[in-house]
């Protein structure tokens, strides 16, 4: 097995079915991890909640959460639920700070991807 397939495996990620769902192609597998790490929704959604506005925030919280679900990437898969659900009812009081560790996920997954 591949080592960042099994470090993501280590974290709680649902490789299997992501992998799965690419026709279990890891090259691709892995090239739609690098390119989840270039996507603006991570900072738009921080910056949506620093000035409260609901409505950006839950667009790209929204959107985050299909492609981490996709991707299998359950940690963060969790966290952003953990962030939609409220937004789903214009509520982003008390959400930044889930946002930050979700921040620091990808920052986790940044480094398995340099493994």
């Amino acid at each position: 097995m591949n080592k960042i397939i099994e470090a993501l495996s280590d974290w709680g990620c649902d490789t299997k079915g992501a992998l799965e769902r690419m026709l279990n192609d890891e090259e691709f597998y892995i090239d739609c991890l690098n390119s989840v790490l270039e996507d603006p929704n991570f900072s738009e959604l921080i910056q949506a909640l620093t000035v409260q506005n609901a409505e950006k925030a839950f667009d790209c919280a929204h959107t985050l959460k299909g492609v981490l679900s996709n991707l299998g990437l359950t940690p963060m898969y969790k966290k952003i639920v953990e962030i939609v659900e409220p937004l789903r009812t214009g509520q982003c009081e008390n959400l930044l700070g889930k946002a930050e560790e979700l921040v620091q996920m990808e920052e986790h997954l940044t480094r398995i991807l340099k493994q």
